[in-house]
């Protein structure tokens, strides 16, 4: 029997912790730093590949994302060497997605056609809003025009082209979220990941709302109405919604992501980045350490910046497979899940998601409904 994994592919994410600036909704791992050593970080980036390789052995890669961070602060010249060692290491599958993350200003823009040749297909732009007041709230540094511009460049340069958008901002009403959503929609997109704002703690957004500062957000209601046009509009738009925050054009879907939904293995490139490898016949989660100099110090000193790699045992990769699987609106396979667990699901707690419109379950796939989709949290609560 075939290692769980290959029911969902392997990708290679490479992590560029680097922004130019830090946006106060953001608790990625990004760091603002003025000038970075691009030899010095190709060279340890390409290291850390070459040891994932030796734990991996043969096998090929069916998809690459670098993220971030803002990876359009790399040099073209960077990407091209990572894509083409990671095809010398693993081999990378023919029409296989290579995606990368982007800010939509002039200056990064003029890098797209250099990401374009070194291999890059799919670009997925962080725009954030369509409305120039709003972006200066979010801490954004792009304009809606710089937006609009860049994006007619990427559209020039790549096949594919996504963007986000944040909706449930301050003082936002449901009738400018419309606007703005059916604007995007106008634009000839073939994939969107659309995100409700949330206040994480440890940002300057989670600061202001614990001192009363942060104003005229959406309440609960006015939220979940922005979330259900959310779902008409982009189903009438031909992008109906394929995970709680991304939506698509037929066989649009980002590939990368799916990987980490339909539980695939992936190799966790650079600094903070997790990774799911299945060795000798077990998976493995890996870590890297977040910092970025202290990365870096680890890789010249070991080759690799890893802090972790531990088993997890059937019932962490059930659980891990319940979470991501359900985000999905394919769902999740029943069996899969029965095989990793050892056990099944609870089948009367199954039984009354279902008759409380939550749940559909056809054959083998256990999906939510459209009512049951915002309330996945809470679903997945009683499943776990």
């Amino acid at each position: 029997m075939p290692d769980d994994w290959q029911h969902g592919g392997f990708g290679v994410y490479i992590h560029w912790p680097f922004c130019k600036s830090k946006c106060p909704y953001c608790d990625f791992n990004s760091h603002v730093q003025a000038n970075v050593d691009q030899s010095a970080w190709r060279d340890a980036l390409l290291a850390e590949l070459r040891n994932t390789y030796r734990l991996t052995g043969p096998r090929r890669v069916d998809t690459v994302f670098f993220g971030g961070g803002t990876p359009s602060l790399m040099a073209p010249s960077t990407v091209a060497a990572l894509i083409e060692e990671i095809d010398h290491l693993w081999g990378i599958m023919p029409k296989a997605e290579i995606s990368l993350e982007a800010n939509p200003t002039s200056v990064e823009a003029e890098r797209f056609r250099g990401y374009a040749q070194g291999g890059v297909n799919r670009l997925s732009m962080g725009v954030q809003a369509l409305n120039d007041a709003n972006l200066k709230a979010l801490g954004r540094t792009h304009t809606v025009a710089e937006a609009i511009q860049a994006f007619d460049i990427a559209k020039n340069s790549f096949s594919r082209v996504s963007f986000d958008l944040i909706y449930a901002r301050q003082g936002q009403s449901l009738t400018d979220w419309q606007a703005e959503l059916k604007t995007a929609l106008d634009m000839s997109v073939d994939h969107l990941s659309l995100y409700q704002l949330t206040i994480e703690s440890g940002t300057r957004f989670g600061a202001l709302y614990q001192r009363g500062r942060l104003r005229n957000l959406p309440d609960d209601d006015l939220a979940s109405d922005m979330y259900f046009a959310t779902q008409d509009l982009c189903e009438a738009g031909g992008m109906p919604r394929y995970e709680v925050s991304n939506h698509a054009a037929v066989d649009a879907q980002s590939r990368h992501n799916l990987i980490y939904w339909r539980y695939g293995d992936y190799a966790g490139i650079g600094p903070g980045a997790h990774g799911r490898l299945t060795l000798n016949g077990r998976r493995m989660a890996s870590q890297t350490k977040p910092d970025p100099a202290l990365w870096l110090d680890r890789v010249s000193s070991n080759g690799h910046g890893r802090t972790t790699l531990d088993p997890l045992d059937p019932a962490d990769q059930a659980l891990e497979y319940l979470l991501m699987s359900m985000r999905l609106s394919e769902g999740m396979s029943v069996a899969r899940y029965t095989r990793l667990a050892g056990q099944n699901l609870n089948a009367e707690r199954v039984e009354d998601l279902q008759e409380m419109g939550l749940l559909t379950l056809k054959k083998d796939r256990l999906a939510t409904t459209r009512k049951g989709a915002p309330l996945l949290n809470a679903i997945l609560r009683e499943l776990a």
